[in-house]
């Protein structure tokens, strides 16, 4: 008879049983209660019975978990504690006939980890009605058999068991049979036929009578079957099995078809009453699905794959069969025995992903749960993690693992992690399984930036245009996202007095230096910039670099003649000698350029001359000198026009005019004696007069100085003029650069003047040159100083300007 569902008195005597509730030593807590509860019936509040804050439930992720893949039949409910029907319990369908029938759930806590074993006792009701295998059993019986014969009965099943399960048998009235109540070695109930009054088989051939099974539940259920019995001839012999219980053991996982064991039963009888016949008798439809029995021969096989983490023993009733119907049982045990068939499971409870890249070493990363559904040792785990990761297993609770760093992280070094976890039990051959869990390394702003270089050189033209580029610095930084974006800027600083930032710029997401004026180089030949490269962390860090700024030059200035006087309202007449031979020294011109390098490498050349032939200047000196010795033919006045280039691309250029004299005395010159003077010279005049008078008395002193010069000469013919040029003081600009051998003025040609008898007129001079070593700097400005010489040239420059 198929399963009904039970009754309100059944319901109502059910749930009369109240929870009972244990606590054990260790914390863990036990609870017994009907099956059949309906989905979120509270079983009890398992916060209160262990002392837990309810407040904190949600916040430690409290939940009931289970081992392996087995069905949760409790769960909590976190904001009340209470522990709640999760799922249909049905006891019969758990536990089977098993007397106890106990849950195992446990109640996993985090923050901190804490684990509590829950034991839920399933409490049997009476939700089945006791039933038969078959609807009909048949007896033949031998109309010989004596009175008092007994013929056992088929037994009657209940799933409950205990008080619920059959109780009583009761039989229809007749006038041949009563009904004997036996309990059997299980402590169950069987039935047996007994024969009170004796069959005649010429009076009646067959019998129908009604079989009733009741249970000791409240209300009982009760179940029926029909007994037929056919009156035969004599058999007075019923089947007798070797042994009443047999006890085997068998590996789980057995092949199909392997031989349990065989029962064996014999009968006294001949013929067909001595042939016995096998058949499992009344039991569960698990039995049947696992196992087979030959009907002949006895033997009992694996019909399906058994597993003894899903039952550990079955317990199987054997009947033995005459051909007349005589019948005997036996019990058959089989204990199944352990493999190491289930390879341990990986369970992640939790996990902190991602992880900061400062966790100190020793931080909690996760909560491992590894289980192995094996028994004994094959059910023994070792948990470990590969090599040369910075994170270890510790072992926690019961089969609870925490995964810890075990050094500190660095993002920029590994920012992913896939860490492997291997479980391995110790069965023979042991298995393991594993597990890969992916963990992100979480950034923190721990890098400045760097610079690709650690000083940066920048060359700019003079001259550039405002805003063109100037360089580019670029620094990186291997944190991620905003704590790795490098932003620029200028660090205050002053040039020349100005602030940095009057001269350049800088693009704060490029780096790239502009130029905020236009350079002179001979204003200001280099500078230096410092920039700041500072990432968005919070706090941000930052580097600075100096980037060295050099002004190139350019061939912007013309050469500046600094003797003779460029000025076009003055000119300075030097007078050479009639003696003067060919490559005398007669003057010499002076320029300088603004310039460096190539672009102030100047050169000297004659574009125009009174006698081409008479004069030559130096290329790169600027020496004028004479080409061949001074004739009587040759013009007393003699002008000179000199260019001065620089080497420049285009060259830039000046002239300048020389005006030489070719005489040994100045009052030999008709042209000087008649100048007139301007008004504003009177004091001048006087000066002159002075000179005059002093020049007179001297002059016959010069003559034989000269008769003197002419006579060394011509023992010595160039010793007289060589370096013999007047070139005044106030000419030369003071501390100005010189640039060896390119035509600006040396160091080496400085002049003292001796004034002739035949000054009053003239700046001309007798001059002897000497050396002093140092070389003028180049950072001071060129300066001209008007000196008394300067009024003497303005009387010499009487000379009209069209015979110059």
């Amino acid at each position: 008879m198929g399963r009904k569902g039970f009754s309100a008195a059944g319901l109502t005597l059910g749930f009369s049983l109240f929870f009972m509730v244990a606590r054990t030593a260790f914390g863990d807590v036990s609870y017994s209660f009907p099956e059949e509860m309906k989905r979120g019936s509270v079983i009890g509040n398992i916060a209160k019975d262990l002392g837990l804050d309810v407040n904190r439930l949600s916040a430690r992720k409290a939940r009931i978990d289970t081992e392996g893949n087995r069905k949760r039949y409790g769960d909590i409910n976190v904001n009340t504690g209470e522990l709640t029907v999760a799922e249909r319990i049905d006891r019969e369908g758990l536990c089977g006939k098993k007397a106890s029938c106990i849950l195992k759930h446990e109640l996993v806590l985090e923050n901190p980890l804490e684990i509590h074993k829950i034991m839920l006792s399933i409490e049997d009701i009476n939700d089945n009605s006791p039933r038969f295998k078959i609807d009909l059993i048949e007896i033949e019986i031998a109309e010989s058999a004596y009175k008092g014969a007994v013929f056992l009965l088929d037994e009657a099943v209940d799933a409950d068991i205990g008080q619920n399960s059959v109780h009583s048998y009761s039989l229809q009235t007749n006038e041949h049979f009563v009904l004997n109540v036996r309990s059997s070695m299980d402590g169950g109930k069987y039935s047996e036929l007994v024969l009170e009054k004796e069959l005649d088989r010429e009076q009646q051939q067959e019998l129908t009578l009604v079989l009733t099974a009741v249970d000791g539940g409240t209300p009982p259920r009760s179940g029926t079957v029909a007994i037929h019995v056919t009156v035969l001839d004599a058999n007075d012999n019923a089947p007798v099995f070797s042994q009443s219980v047999y006890k085997v053991s068998l590996p789980e996982n057995s092949p199909l078809d392997t031989v349990v064991v065989t029962v064996s039963a014999t009968d006294a009888d001949e013929g067909q009453n001595g042939k016995v016949t096998y058949a499992l008798g009344q039991g569960s439809e698990r039995v049947e699905e696992l196992f087979s029995l030959h009907k002949d021969g006895g033997e009992i096989t694996v019909k399906s794959l058994v597993d003894f983490e899903e039952e550990t023993t079955f317990e199987l009733k054997v009947l033995a069969k005459d051909g007349s119907g005589l019948k005997s049982y036996c019990k058959v045990i089989i204990q199944i025995t352990d493999v190491n068939d289930n390879a341990p499971i990986i369970v992640l409870k939790s996990l902190n992903n991602p992880l900061s890249e400062n966790a100190l070493p020793g931080t909690e990363v996760g909560i491992i749960n590894v289980q192995d559904r094996d028994s004994e040792n094959m059910g023994r785990v070792q948990c470990s993690v590969q090599q040369n990761i910075p994170f270890e297993l510790v072992p926690s609770l019961k089969n609870y693992f925490s995964l810890v760093t075990t050094s500190e992280l660095d993002r920029e070094l590994v920012s992913d992690y896939n860490i492997t976890i291997t479980a391995t039990d110790e069965g023979s051959p042991a298995l393991s399984s594993s597990k890969t869990i992916h963990l992100s390394v979480a950034d923190v702003n721990d890098n400045p930036p760097v610079f690709e270089e650690q000083v940066y050189s920048a060359h700019v033209k003079e001259n550039n245009k405002p805003g063109s580029s100037v360089c580019t610095v670029a620094a990186t930084d291997l944190d991620w996202r905003q704590n790795g974006t490098v932003v620029y800027s200028l660090l205050p600083f002053d040039v020349s007095g100005a602030p940095v930032s009057s001269f350049v710029s800088i693009n704060g997401d490029t780096g790239v230096i502009h130029a905020v004026r236009s350079f002179d180089y001979e204003q200001l030949k280099s500078f230096k910039v410092l920039v700041l490269a500072r990432d968005n962390g919070s706090p941000p860090l930052s580097s600075n670099v100096t980037v060295s700024v050099f002004i190139s030059d350019e061939n912007d200035n013309s050469p500046q003649i600094l003797y003779p006087s460029p000025e076009g309202n003055s000119f300075m007449t030097e007078m050479v000698p009639k003696a003067a031979q060919s490559g005398s020294l007669v003057s010499k011109v002076i320029a300088v350029d603004a310039d460096s390098g190539q672009n102030a490498w100047l050169s000297y050349h004659i574009v125009k001359a009174t006698d081409p032939g008479l004069f030559t200047i130096g290329e790169h000196s600027g020496e004028i000198r004479t080409q061949r010795d001074i004739s009587e033919s040759d013009s007393t006045k003699q002008n000179l026009i000199v260019s001065v280039k620089d080497n420049g691309q285009p060259s830039l250029s000046a002239t300048c005019a020389v005006y030489l004299l070719i005489s040994d005395n100045l009052a030999e010159i008709p042209e000087l004696k008649d100048m007139s003077y301007d008004e504003s010279s009177s004091k001048l005049t006087f000066y002159l007069i002075i000179a005059l008078v002093s020049v007179s008395t001297f002059f016959l002193t010069f003559i034989i100085i000269i008769l003197a010069v002419r006579f060394c000469h011509r023992r010595k013919p160039r010793l007289l003029f060589d370096g013999a040029v007047a070139i005044p003081s106030a000419y030369l600009p003071p501390n100005y650069a010189e640039v060896e051998g390119t035509g600006t003025l040396r160091s080496t040609y400085n002049y003292d003047a001796y004034l002739t008898t035949g000054s009053r007129t003239s700046d001309f001079k007798f001059i002897t040159s000497y050396n002093e070593g140092g070389t003028l700097p180049a950072d001071l400005t060129v300066k001209k100083t008007r000196t008394s010489v300067d009024d003497l040239e303005r009387l010499v420059i009487s000379v009209n300007d069209s015979q110059v």
